[in-house]
């Protein structure tokens, strides 16, 4: 009997956790996270480790930012942790602890690190998980992963990253230290650059919709009011019989 787990059982299991119904603007992109997580978490060459959990933490946070009801937000990425069976403390620590690493470290230094591992103080236990990538043939790489390392290069150099020449090179060595494929790291991580730019302009749109229908409600208000006053010292000004 085949017991894979199916999408369908991550969906269901997601929606177990996270009861409310999940805002229809973001919903596509919880569901393409989720799938992404489920597809990895049932190929038996991916292994769970920290540069993945950054990944699939940033991803979330950015493009869920704007999400309402903000409330929300916690519980649909315990949902997706969940729906996987992943402890989503374990994702939020592992992204905290990597980004206060980076922060210690400049671009060219981690950059130079991640492209020949080795132990090193200021980086920490990184380097078994670091060298267990760079020593498996098998690892999987997956989007996710990709953009985990992204944010480490941007949390130690942001001018690195928006610079496309020292970027494209900056991966490039990674990618050989590491023996991943470069050419769809760097697919990758245009495309999820692309897509932020695209989520930041339907961020604008809804933003701008909001404040017009609040303006309109205001005004609503306003008129309903002047209505009612008005029709206030109309009665008050008419004599009695």
């Amino acid at each position: 009997m085949n017991n894979l787990r199916t999408v369908s059982d991550t969906k269901r299991d997601f929606y177990n956790h996270h009861t409310r119904p999940v805002n229809s603007i973001f919903r596509r992109v919880v569901e393409e996270l989720m799938v992404e997580m489920h597809l990895l978490s049932v190929n038996v060459d991916f292994h769970y480790e920290p540069i993945y959990a950054l990944g699939v933490v940033t991803s979330f946070n950015r493009f869920m930012e704007g999400y309402r009801p903000e409330r929300d937000k916690a519980s649909i990425f315990d949902a997706l942790c969940h729906s996987v069976g992943n402890n989503p403390e374990q994702y939020k620590q592992d992204a905290q602890w990597l980004e206060s690493m980076a922060e210690r470290v400049t671009g060219e230094e981690l950059v130079s690190w991640l492209s020949a591992p080795r132990p090193q103080d200021t980086l920490g236990d990184l380097y078994a998980a670091v060298a267990a990538i760079a020593e498996n043939p098998k690892f999987k790489y997956s989007r996710l992963f990709a953009i985990g390392l992204y944010t480490l290069l941007e949390k130690a150099d942001s001018e690195l990253v928006q610079d496309e020449k020292r970027r494209t090179e900056a991966l490039k060595k990674i990618s050989d230290g590491l023996h991943l494929p470069e050419e769809k790291l760097q697919k990758d991580l245009e495309l999820y650059r692309s897509n932020l730019q695209k989520m930041e302009q339907v961020r604008i749109v809804i933003e701008d919709a909001i404040q017009a229908d609040r303006k309109k409600r205001e005004k609503r208000i306003q008129d309903q009011n002047k209505a009612a006053t008005s029709s206030s010292d109309s009665q008050e000004s008419t004599p009695g019989v």
